[in-house]
Parts: structure tokens; sequence; C-alpha cells
């Protein structure tokens, strides 16, 4: 249904100069889908109130909502009619993008001033535009985008259900448009394999520190609503307002997470745009603690000294400091899905070697996923999952290590033309549930780990990790593959060049 108008925005952007990148075309295109959402759930919410007989107050003042500046509907649409675009009225070429730039963003930009707190849509418009700027320079390009966002509609559930889709699939191209683009997408699959293991219940709060494009609690939001379809008005309530929570540090990742959790049918994401870990942990109380995390926080990065000031164990790994964020923030039998580089389980340092203890010794390690390289696009390292339950030390680790084969049972190795699918992951859920031992599987007891660097590295007791060599003709493919993205890339440098040429 909406597929194609898709391709024609990403299109119209790729004649952009300052519109490279996945990335970019990705920004650009959230901020005026957003405004077009705010558009339908302000006329929904103006209907219901007339219904009612009550008067409903706009958020946005008349010049600045999407019928006014973006899409004036033509008056003389018969009844019945889709209403087209009235092109007589509309703003277009320097005037549209002046009044983009000029009045609509510094407008939109003063709502997280007045908002009456960072959990209302208020807030949310404010930070949004305090964070992105218009990005496309021609008006006339602007306004061909424009009139293929009109063409999209978020009222129904199916509607909403394919623009989801469709965003989930921009964002995937964008976390596979290199090392920059990796940090915003985990592979859906391993997610909802994570959801599986944690098992979410309808009442408890799920949160996520570092939620780049919200795709832990997108899936965990879906999983509960497939898991209950038979919900009471104040289940649904609470799951719109009370059940999921998290926090990003990136501007661009904030945008597109919120846009993705409201793809997804959430109206006012309970997400906030802040860095994590210059919260103290001291600071937090019970009432600050979750019932579940599910993350995949940054790994290579590094924090300033005052960040690591904040934490017991201080280091500079950025992904130690937020498991050990996240012990604290979950409550007692509360339950986590963390992904973190698998240098953790082994690295000699004091600061890897306390974080073990203090995991082992303060939650039950239940699980380690070790996942195989490939999993993350772009990211050139291996990690594994840890799973874990606060509140009780560890007794038993039970290990899985992931090896993906083909249908015929061989091996193979995982790509950008060969990701990580459910399947790869359905025996890991099932064995997972007894703690069965199997060829790719086995338990460790706490007893038998060195008291004194609690060493968890994944040494499989039946034999080593699988080795698979790729065809010489699935290799040319890969290759193929990629050398048709980097031409594609740089066609669009190429023409960014010719545009800025043009106006010098």
């Amino acid at each position: 249904m909406f597929e194609q108008a898709f391709r024609n925005i990403d299109d119209a952007l790729r004649k952009e100069a300052g519109c490279a990148t996945e990335l970019d075309y990705s920004e650009q295109t959230s901020w005026l889908l957003f405004l077009k959402y705010l558009d339908g759930l302000e006329q929904d919410k103006a209907d219901e109130a007339a219904l009612e007989g009550k008067k409903y107050t706009y958020l946005l003042d008349k010049p600045y909502r999407w019928d006014t500046w973006a899409a004036p509907k033509d008056p003389s649409t018969g009844s019945g009619q889709t209403a087209r675009i009235d092109h007589n009225t509309a703003l277009s070429g320097d005037d549209l993008r002046d009044f983009v730039d000029q009045k609509l963003f510094p407008y939109l930009q003063k709502f997280k001033a007045r908002a009456s707190g960072p959990n209302t849509i208020e807030y949310k418009i404010g930070e949004i535009f305090g964070e992105l700027k218009n990005k496309i320079t021609s008006g006339y390009n602007l306004r061909e985008i424009i009139d293929q966002v009109d063409e999209l509609r978020f009222r129904s559930q199916t509607e909403k259900h394919e623009l989801s889709a469709l965003y989930e699939e921009k964002i995937k191209r964008m976390g596979n448009a290199g090392r920059n683009g990796g940090e915003y997408y985990t592979p859906r699959p391993l997610i909802r394999a994570m959801i599986r293991v944690v098992n979410p219940k309808l009442g408890e709060t799920i949160y996520d520190g570092a939620c780049g494009s919200a795709g832990f609690l997108c899936e965990a939001f879906d999983y509960l609503r497939q898991a209950h379809p038979k919900r009471t008005t104040a289940q649904d309530k609470a799951l719109q307002e009370r059940t999921f929570y998290g926090k990003e540090k990136k501007s661009l990742a904030y945008v597109i997470g919120i846009m993705n959790l409201i793809l997804h049918g959430i109206e006012a994401p309970n997400i906030i745009h802040t860095n994590t870990l210059t919260e103290n942990l001291a600071d937090i109380q019970e009432k600050d603690r979750y019932d579940l995390v599910l993350a995949n926080p940054p790994f290579g990065g590094k924090e300033r000294p005052e960040v690591q000031q904040n934490f017991p164990i201080r280091t500079g790994e950025t992904a130690f400091l937020f498991l050990q964020h996240f012990i604290k923030i979950l409550r007692a039998g509360g339950r986590g899905g963390i992904v973190i580089k698998n240098t953790f389980l082994s690295n000699t340092d004091n600061a890897s070697v306390s974080l073990r203890k203090h995991l082992l010794e303060s939650c039950n390690l239940h699980t380690v996923l070790d996942c195989p390289g490939g999993t993350f696009q772009g990211a050139g390292v291996k990690t594994v999952v840890l799973f874990f339950e606060k509140g009780r030390s560890t007794r038993k680790v039970w290990f899985y290590q992931l090896t993906p084969s083909t249908s015929s049972g061989q091996a193979r190795n995982l790509g950008k033309t060969n990701p990580l699918n459910d399947d790869d992951l359905a025996e890991f859920v099932q064995l997972q549930q007894t703690f069965a031992d199997s060829p790719k599987s086995w338990s460790l007891d706490a007893k038998d780990i060195d008291p004194a660097t609690f060493d968890l590295s994944v040494k499989n007791p039946n034999g080593g990790e699988i080795v698979s060599h790729r065809s010489p003709q699935a290799i040319m493919e890969e290759i193929a593959a990629l050398d048709a993205e980097s031409a594609e890339v740089l066609e669009n440098i190429k023409q960014a060049l010719s545009l800025s040429t043009g106006r010098c």
C-alpha cells in the first residue's frame, strides 16, 4: 500500500546535497512522518471530542498544522472522494523551505519549555525539533516529499502495521550502513529470542537505557499484544502509558526510536533524551526500578573520568558501565537480557573481573548465548547475550553456542546477504526452557568457576566452535552485493557534489 511512497521519498532525498546516507534519509523522513502522524492524532482526538459534545484544544496553532502549511486540501473535492492537495495555496520552492526553517522549526522547539513533563507529547515535540534540522535545501524537493508523506495514513491497525514494517526496513538498511549505522540496529530475530527467554508479563515494566531505534521496546510491545489478545481497557492503557521506558543519548537515535514506537502503536513513548551513564547509581531508589531490562548497550565506547565516578566499579568501557546500571535498576526478582562483547567473559583487567564477580554474586546468571561473528553487521566484534535474574547468586550457568546452518545442516557464515533469522534461534529458545544439554549447549556449576578470575569463557566440552568455509560462489555473491552498494553510495556522493557545484 505505502511501499512505493517510501521509495519515492528516498529518491527525492537522494537529490539533496545534504542527504548522502541512509542515516540522513531516515532522519529527514522521521520528522515529516512525525508531523503527519501528529496531524492524524489531533484529528482523531477532535472527532472524539465532537462526538461527546466537547471542544478539542489543538496542540498546534492553525498556521503550523499539517493541513495548513504542508497539505491544504482542495475545497472542490467531491463528497466521498479522497481530499486532494490544493497546489494553488500550498507552499513550494523557497517559500516552503523558508517557512520550515525560519518559522515551523523555531515554533516547535518552544514546546519543550512549556510541557508539563518529559512524558508528554508536547515535550516530545520540543525535544525532536530542538535536536534536528531540515536538511532538504530545495523547497521543490521538499514539496515533492510532502506530497508523498501526505499519502500515508495512520488511522487503521492495518495501515499502522504496514508503516511500521516499512520503517523497520528503513532502520535495518540504516543499521547496515557501515560502523556508525550498526549502533542503531539490533537484529530483530535476536531481540525476539531474547524476549521469549525473559518472558514479559502484562503489568510488568520494561526498560532499555540505551534504546537506540527502540527495537527491544517495539518487539516487547508486539509480543505482549499477541500473547494477550483479550486485554481489558485498563490493560491497554497500562501498555500505552506505564509499561515501556527508555533512554537514549544520541539525537538521531532518539528521534527514530520515538517514531518507531509511535508507528507500532504507542502514542506518547516514555523515551527520555539523556546520557544514562551520568546518573549516579547511589541515587537510584526503589521507585526508579523496573521488572525487566532488555538492551544492547554500545560497546567499544569510552566515558570520561567524571562519568566513571558514578559507578562502584570504575572503567572507561561504556558497556561495562551500562551493565552495572542495569543490575542496579532492576527490582529484586527482576529479569535481564543484555548483549555484550564476548571478551567480557574472559578479560583479566580488574574492572572485568570485579564486574563478573558482582554479576555472579548479585544475580542468577542462568544463561549465556554465544553469538557467531556477523550477527551485527559492520560491528566487527563477537557478542554474547547474558540472561539473569536479580536477587540470588548464580548456582549454574547454561551456555548455548549459536552456529547457524543451512537447510541441509551445513554450518553457514552470517553476513549482509546472509543475516540471522528466527529459525537460527529456534533450537536455543526451545532448549533454554529446560537448560538441556546438546552438542551446542552445556552447563557450568558455579563451584567450578575460578574464584580468582571468575572466568566465564565459552568452552564447549563437546568440541570447538564449528568453522564453516563458504563456497567460492557464496563469497563472490557477497562481494558483488557489497560492490553494488558501494557504487550506489559513490553515485549519491557524485550527485551531491554536482548539485553543490551547480549552486556555487
